[in-house]
């Protein structure tokens, strides 16, 4: 007789980390890919240990805040998209009263870890749990919500700075730039896996807002992003190392050009994953720039 509340117990649990999209940390990568790079930046290749401890947990948690609030957000679309109408929300696994208790948890926690820190760190923070809260709605009423999503993701870079300097240079606000620039890039290609169902629904998207132009212009985002994170290197005074990782970057994107060729949905995903190497390329380049002395 006690086996059955443990396994009920069991996949509650199961569900509400299917909500947090633990299974799937693509997305955590992506949060922590320029969190890295900027502490790194800031730090000059040696952060602060409770800095970089905090943040990494950080993103950690408002990730799954972020999914939490997203997926409540979307409760009765996702139902309608093949790719996820199984979410424990839209299939009754997991009611919205659950999903928003999970967001203020985790939410405060995180907000308990931001208290750490400096004044200056913790008034960004509030900016950053605002956008992650405005992110999820704008696809109702924006064309161009990953903007939005980039800024999200990329208010961990003037934080960063915040937290290990005191202040939020130039270098920082011009890495955030390339943050947003990435984030339009990749979410442009996790929204071409879902765009026939969007534009069913009524939903807002890059992928939508581009057409049949998609892939030419996220080449000239991608070239755009690549220049950008080049006058990153050049601010900061990196050398070949940080050269050679943008090179491995500059590969990477080219071969999501290739995966979305066809704009097949399945080709597109895996572009979007590929993104994870590309913010690991660059993250190489920073690091074995402060660990080697650079290249000519």
């Amino acid at each position: 007789m006690s086996a059955l509340p443990l396994t009920t117990v069991g996949r509650q649990l199961l569900a509400y980390a299917r909500l947090l999209r633990l299974h799937a940390p693509i997305g955590i990568w992506l949060l922590m890919w320029p969190t890295l790079w900027a502490l790194w930046l800031a730090g000059e290749g040696r952060p602060d240990a409770q800095v970089f401890t905090v943040f990494v947990l950080g993103v950690v948690l408002m990730r799954s805040a972020g999914c939490a609030i997203n997926d409540f957000a979307d409760r009765r679309l996702d139902g309608h998209v093949r790719r996820t109408r199984q979410r424990p929300l839209a299939s009754g696994q997991v009611s919205p009263a659950e999903a928003l208790v999970l967001f203020a948890g985790l939410s405060l926690i995180a907000l308990g870890l931001v208290l750490t820190m400096n004044r200056l760190t913790q008034g960004l923070a509030l900016v950053a749990a605002l956008l992650t809260i405005v992110y999820p709605f704008t696809k109702r009423y924006l064309s161009t919500p990953q903007f939005v999503l980039g800024m999200a993701f990329g208010w961990s870079v003037p934080m960063a700075f915040a937290a290990q300097t005191g202040a939020v240079p130039q270098l920082a606000w011009l890495l955030f730039c390339a943050v947003i620039l990435w984030a339009v890039i990749y979410d442009t290609m996790y929204g071409m896996v879902d765009r026939e169902d969007d534009l069913k629904l009524g939903l807002k998207s890059t992928a939508i807002l581009f057409g049949d132009a998609d892939r030419a212009i996220l080449g000239a985002l991608q070239l755009t992003l690549l220049l950008t994170l080049y006058l990153v290197g050049e601010r900061a005074g990196l050398g070949g190392w940080y050269q050679l990782g943008l090179l491995a970057a500059g590969c990477s994107a080219a071969w999501q050009q290739w995966l979305i060729r066809e704009r097949h949905p399945q080709g597109c995903f895996q572009a979007f994953q590929n993104n994870h190497i590309f913010g690991a390329a660059i993250f190489a380049g920073i690091a074995l720039h402060y660990t080697f002395t650079p290249l000519a």
